[in-house]
């Protein structure tokens, strides 16, 4: 997410901010800039929420789709990136509430295959049982553990994404690592 201290990260907010009013004011051309500047952002963070690049493609679809008709939503008040991870991971979650996700793997997560060597074992075996394991927190420590490890965000790049106090995604972040801590063991 943008900091704003880096004058090309400046650039790139404020041409965001023109994009979205010209394809606000009915730009076609504009609105197919803002897609492209942003569909591999799009993409990556529902892949990495879902797992399986196929639900990402669909979620990175649905999210453009989507976008046509809430950009005249977006204020200006946070970054564009923060404004459209929410829009992902709302399209994420219902996207998992609909049950289009049961009982899928992680792709990323490689299967323990014979022929492997025992570090490569090891590592996708630890990497599984971490993996079903933030998928056993509740939504709101599973979010901000994503945010914080996975997206590599700072704590107030999460609260704004999460919509709440740079303190509540600290302490979903310690409360994820105590239950962690107790399903790992």
């Amino acid at each position: 997410m943008p900091s704003f201290g880096d004058p090309a990260e400046l650039r790139d907010a404020e041409l965001d901010k023109s994009l979205v009013a010209r394809a606000v004011a009915g730009e076609r051309a504009a609105f197919a800039a803002l897609i492209e500047r942003h569909y591999d952002f799009i993409f990556r963070v529902a892949c990495k929420w879902l797992g399986r690049r196929q639900d990402a493609e669909d979620i990175a679809q649905e999210v453009c789709v989507k976008l046509a008709s809430v950009l005249k939503s977006f204020d200006g008040r946070s970054a564009f990136t923060s404004w459209l991870y929410r829009i992902t991971l709302n399209a994420v979650r219902d996207s998992q509430r609909a049950g289009k996700r049961r009982d899928r793997k992680h792709d990323g997560l490689a299967e323990v295959h014979p022929e492997d060597e025992p570090p490569q074992q090891e590592e996708a075996t630890t990497a599984r049982e971490l993996w079903a394991a933030v998928q056993a927190l509740s939504p709101q420590q599973q979010q901000a553990v994503m945010l914080v490890y996975a997206e590599d965000m700072s704590h107030a790049e999460a609260s704004a994404i999460m919509g709440c106090k740079e303190a509540t995604v600290s302490w979903h972040v310690h409360e994820a690592k105590k239950t962690l801590r107790g399903l790992l063991r």
